[in-house]
């Protein structure tokens, strides 16, 4: 039966948004941890952290980057996890020092993460210790590299549950290839030795780079989008004006199996829900749909995110359909268009219309929101988010028109990452400064 999932949606989503309403992204996150101390934070393969616990490993991991490795403010740090506990504290803890995060794909071939490490001058990095033979690979290739944190994904489980869980991925599944990291620290050595650090607070302002994130842009050329916390923090507010009466503060469940190295998870699942006081469920590996349908079985989830290749999966698999949608309200899909039969299948076995959006890595990430059931459709520019058409000539061209978009909003990156050509080329004066 289709849900009446409308009736709460707001009649009036306003023009503008405040995109100074926060001087940083810590602050947003640690306005969260204030309202929710105690609530759960993040669940991955059986244990949960709270949004406390969650704030108190940051501290200890920031203190550690400002003591023992000498880290400093607007020092670049790769992150190269997939979705699991150690990602949010890691981040936190790096921003919190000052540091900017570079986020990175843990599937990288050795050329690709050599090639983004260098580009950023990344000093640090973070790898889970599946992944840990790459960055091994590419040591020659990026003496600016002068630190390496290795995580065991069961470094915040129990002790049993941990090693348990490492016996079985390293001599059952042989999913961790050797490794030589002599110089490496761990990750639990850094949370331990952190409790014995003094952190000293950095002063942040939303005008500070807060990522870079690595994208083919318009060229296809690997270039990173320079995000500032203002940029985040406008994406932010204007993704809140738009389910400001759909969600509840401290009661939703968001289901996060796209990866919060790509813009789209980082940005919606982890810093929206975050700010929202939501549990969010880590997907490790959504290849391993049966995994997945196990995992979402245990909640009565509100939210969940993907692209279509990922619904369409859910959807073939016999247990999905057996699943508690009593909860659900938003299902979100981006990355890339949505089937219509995926689209029909999706509402006829969740009650619950896949909503289409579009955005972009230099957009962090989100452009347009789609408020209603319409398929085919992209939705609305959100608030303060000017979108027009143009031709090759630069002329606008009318409402339903083919052409270039060309977008403007307090969201639209700083620049690209050392690169003023192609940074000038992306900004044209039509659009105005």
């Amino acid at each position: 039966m289709k849900k009446n999932w409308l009736k709460n949606y707001p009649t009036h989503v306003p023009a503008e948004i405040n995109p100074d309403s926060y001087q940083s992204i810590i602050e947003v996150l640690d306005l969260s941890v204030q309202k929710f101390p105690d609530h759960p934070a993040f669940y991955n393969l059986g244990t949960t952290l709270t949004y406390k616990q969650v704030a108190e490993y940051s501290y200890q991991f920031a203190a550690y980057l400002q003591q023992v490795l000498k880290a400093t403010k607007g020092d670049r740090i790769a992150i190269m996890l997939p979705n699991i506990l150690q990602y949010p504290l890691a981040m936190m803890g790096a921003m919190r020092a000052g540091l900017i995060i570079v986020n990175v794909n843990p599937l990288y071939t050795a050329d690709e993460l050599a090639l983004q490490l260098t580009d950023s001058g990344a000093t640090t990095i973070i790898v889970m210790e599946n992944f840990a033979r790459t960055v091994q690979s590419v040591l020659k290739q990026v003496p600016m590299l002068k630190n390496i944190i290795i995580t065991k994904i069961g470094d915040l489980f129990s002790a049993p549950k941990a090693w348990a869980t490492h016996f079985i991925l390293k001599y059952v599944k042989k999913n961790i290839p050797r490794y030589q990291l002599p110089h490496a620290t761990s990750f639990k050595k850094i949370l331990y030795e952190g409790k014995k650090c003094i952190f000293s607070p950095v002063t942040l302002t939303n005008n500070d780079i807060a990522f870079l994130q690595y994208t083919g842009g318009t060229t296809g050329v690997a270039k990173a989008a320079v995000l500032t916390h203002r940029n985040i923090i406008a994406n932010l507010q204007q993704v809140s004006s738009c389910y400001q009466n759909i969600l509840t503060e401290g009661e939703e469940i968001i289901i996060s199996a796209l990866p919060f190295y790509h813009i789209y998870s980082l940005v919606v699942n982890y810093l929206f829900f975050n700010k929202m006081g939501a549990l969010n469920i880590l997907i490790t590996n959504p290849r391993d749909v049966d995994g997945m349908v196990t995992v979402m079985k245990k909640f009565k989830f509100s939210a969940i995110t993907g692209v279509n290749t990922l619904f369409n999966a859910l959807l073939k698999n016999p247990n999905f359909a057996k699943l508690d949608f009593s909860k659900l309200r938003i299902s979100n899909a981006g990355g890339m268009a949505v089937q219509q039969a995926t689209a029909q299948n999706w509402l006829s076995i969740t009650g619950v219309p896949l909503q289409e959006g579009y955005g972009l890595t230099e957009a962090s990430p989100c452009v347009t929101f789609n408020p209603t059931a319409r398929f085919g459709t992209v939705g609305f520019p959100l608030p303060s988010t000017d979108v027009r058409i143009f031709d090759d000539n630069d002329n606008e061209l009318p409402y339903g028109q083919v052409g270039e978009l060309v977008v403007k909003g307090p969201q639209i990156m700083h620049s690209y990452w050392q690169s003023p050509i192609e940074t000038k080329q992306v900004f044209p004066a039509r659009m105005g400064s």
